[in-house]
Parts: C-alpha cells; sequence; structure tokens
C-alpha cells in the first residue's frame, strides 16, 4: 500500500499521471469509475490531458462503482448523468463502452450480472475509489461481507442524510442503491483511493493501521498487492 500526502491540486495531477501511464501502456484499459466531489480535480484533469493529446480514451471501458436505485439515467442526481456531465462528455470515449449500473435493478441476482460484464471485459484494470467517513467504499456500508459482489443495498440514514446535499431534501434521497461489491472491487489490478479534508482522518487511519474488519469496509485494501491512497495534509493527520 502506497501512501502519497500531497495537496488537493497536486493529488488530481499525481492520479492522473497514473491513468496516464496505464494508458500508453495498455490503450484498451478496463477503468473503475467513482462520484461524488472527490474524484472531480481528478476528472477535470483527465479532460485536459486529453484535450492536449496526451492521452486518449477511445479504445478504453468504464465501469462505475454504483448508481441509486429508482433513478432514470438522465435524472440529474443519477450517476450516470454525473458520468456523463463531469467526464464522459468532455473526453474521446465511446459512450457505449461506458456502463454504470442500472438504476432499474432491484434484486441482487440481475445486479450479479454486472461482475460477469467487467469479467467479459476483461477485469478492470485500475479502480478509483473515494471513502465514506464510516468506511464505506462503493455503497458498501460497515458490515458488508468481503465476498459480496454487485448487489443492491439499503442506504443508511447517515448515508442519505450526506449525500442528501445533493437533492433539495433528504425524502428525495433514494433509500436504496446498486453497488460493485467488495470482492468486485478487490479483483481490480490496481486501485486508487483519495480522501480530502480533516472529516477523513479518523477512517484513514483505520482504513490503513486498523484491524481488516468489514466493520471498516475499506480496510480490506489492506490485503490488495496493489493499492495508491492519495490524501491531502487535513486527512493524513492521524497517520
Amino acid at each position: 500500500m502506497k501512501i502519497v500526502i500531497e495537496t488537493k491540486e497536486n493529488i488530481a495531477k499525481l492520479a492522473a499521471q497514473q491513468y496516464a501511464q496505464l494508458l500508453k501502456r495498455k490503450p484498451n484499459a478496463v477503468l473503475g469509475c467513482a462520484t461524488g466531489s472527490t474524484p472531480l480535480g481528478l476528472y477535470t484533469e483527465l479532460a485536459h490531458l486529453n484535450k492536449e493529446g496526451k492521452i486518449t480514451f477511445k479504445d478504453v471501458t468504464t465501469f462505475n462503482l454504483d448508481e441509486y436505485v429508482g433513478l432514470e439515467p438522465t435524472h440529474d442526481q443519477s450517476y450516470r448523468y454525473f458520468m456523463n456531465q463531469n467526464l464522459f462528455n468532455h473526453i474521446d470515449v465511446r459512450k457505449e463502452r461506458t456502463f454504470v449500473p442500472s438504476g432499474l435493478i432491484t434484486n441482487n441476482e440481475t445486479a450479479a450480472q454486472y461482475d460477469k460484464d467487467i469479467e467479459a471485459a476483461g477485469g478492470i484494470d485500475l479502480q478509483l475509489l473515494g471513502i465514506g467517513c464510516n468506511g464505506h467504499i462503493g455503497f458498501n456500508e460497515p458490515g458488508t461481507p468481503f465476498g459480496s459482489v454487485t448487489h443492491v443495498v439499503e442506504l443508511t440514514q447517515n448515508t442519505r442524510e450526506v449525500n442528501s446535499r445533493f437533492f433539495s431534501s433528504i425524502d428525495e434521497v433514494p433509500t436504496k442503491a446498486v453497488t460493485m461489491g467488495i470482492k468486485t472491487v478487490m479483483n481490480a489490478r490496481s486501485i486508487i483511493l483519495i480522501a480530502l479534508g480533516a472529516s477523513k482522518a479518523q477512517i484513514i487511519r483505520d482504513t490503513i493501521k486498523g484491524e481488516i474488519t468489514p466493520n471498516v469496509p475499506a480496510s480490506v485494501l489492506q490485503l490488495h498487492p496493489d493499492v495508491t491512497i492519495y490524501v491531502d495534509k487535513e486527512a493524513a493527520e492521524l497517520i
């Protein structure tokens, strides 16, 4: 596990260089994408490198971590909409090769097909993650089995409250989501996790130095052979 402590701006640039190196080596790489405010700097940097002709996504395939159940892809809070607005519309990726779990999935049997789709594409080369204050990765809340594949989850009240800032009110926040499982994430060949701000300091400490336990889902990353954790000074203050 490699820990990089940098400014928010430099984290975006350094992480983007990791992508650039991968795409140079493997132009048809499979990328695992994340949403939320954390990856925005990285996505801006990737779009910039693409515009400058330093990298191309034309042969790339992407798979997103998760999606809200019940939201159409055109809903402005769906993660499909987020990815289009913040990355896909600004790079030369082919939209038909960008995959986000369907918000219309309602059962685990259908959800698990997503893992088969990832496998059929050759597996994820580089998975991007953020982290929740309780250690969740994707929507895998504390207690999620490490052997889980893509599945439907009931969102905790805390997660809904945190995400309510993107909606008019908490009542509009979906109660369920479909998410890659922890096993799905761990199957990626390389993983980047980005954490910013003092609110993430304790969970970053628990993730890196704490017991490996389903109670801290991100702690499983200690078992992965190729993880880079990018943190700013505030998120790194307890490590």
